[in-house]
């Protein structure tokens, strides 16, 4: 095996510190070390990395192009190992992060108001929420318990269904001006708001009907129904979107459904956990809350 090129942390710290104040004086003075240990320390890295990373004119540094590219990595390495230190003197050794991936909508209008009360019950557990718009997360080991849409076939995990959706057209009650429509096929002479996951969504909810549109495939496309629920709102078209995640703005009277026809998604919403995480207690502990709150 080739041996590793990595540099001590404190010749990085030197190089960083040199370069964000061109001088090995200024830099030495940061870190409470004299101006040659710097000095020997950016030293070795060049000798490691057989470039120069400055160039000393006048008794003032610069960076070589070199250097600028190295920097850049520094930074990052720094940044990590400094956010890295802060988070193990925040959460200790009393403390488990649970790590959840979501998709962003189902995250934003439907996770989060059931998580309430979680951490009051487990205050051990610290929850660690990120977006993810696709469910590979698991696998990557970057989460330890995954919500995502589909058909709940995942091999090496087990996948919990939660609840299966109907999807409505939505809009804002101005973009209907006073008016009733009087069949579906009105629909397509309004814009209709496109999602990117779920691109076939107007045609097979046309084609439910027994019509067929060419507007279907037309008009702004989002990545998120979040998003689409913000243009209709915004009176911008008509968004096809699970009824669960506009029942506040149904209920409050900012979003109308124009024509009533709610077609059945053909996936559901899963929550799923890797087969040998089954007894941990922190995934243990998500998994009982969640069924908790589809019970109540």
């Amino acid at each position: 095996m080739s041996k590793r090129l990595v540099p001590s942390m404190t010749a990085l710290q030197c190089f960083e510190a040199a370069a964000r104040h061109l001088s090995f004086t200024r830099a030495a003075e940061e870190l409470h070390l004299t101006q040659s240990a710097v000095s020997k320390q950016v030293a070795q890295l060049e000798d490691m990395l057989r470039h120069h990373l400055f160039l000393r004119i006048r008794r003032r540094l610069q960076l070589t192009p070199a250097g600028s590219l190295y920097l850049a990595e520094v930074n990052k390495i720094l940044t990590q190992v400094d956010m890295s230190s802060r988070y193990v003197l925040t959460y200790g050794e009393q403390t488990e992060i649970l790590k959840v991936a979501t998709q962003p909508s189902f995250g934003v209008r439907w996770l989060i108001p059931h998580l309430k009360g979680f951490g009051k019950r487990h205050s051990n557990i610290h929850l660690d929420i990120r977006n993810e718009m696709e469910p590979f997360a698991l696998l990557q080991g970057s989460a330890d318990v995954v919500f995502f849409y589909g058909q709940g076939t995942w091999p090496g995990a087990t996948c919990v269904e939660l609840f299966r959706e109907e999807v409505v057209p939505v809009c804002a009650p101005e973009l209907l001006a006073g008016r009733k429509l009087a069949g579906a096929e009105e629909l397509a002479e309004l814009v209709l708001l496109q999602s990117t996951s779920r691109p076939e969504a107007w045609h097979e909810w046309f084609l439910e009907q027994d019509l067929q549109s060419v507007s279907a495939y037309h008009g702004p496309r989002f990545d998120t129904f979040y998003m689409a629920l913000s243009a209709a709102q915004a009176g911008c078209g008509v968004a096809l979107v699970p009824r669960y995640l506009a029942a506040k703005e149904l209920a409050d009277g900012s979003l109308v459904v124009p024509w009533n026809h709610a077609m059945r998604s053909a996936g559901a919403h899963y929550l799923a956990y890797a087969e040998h995480a089954a007894e941990v207690p922190k995934v243990r502990a998500l998994v009982e809350w969640i069924h908790e709150q589809l019970q109540a």
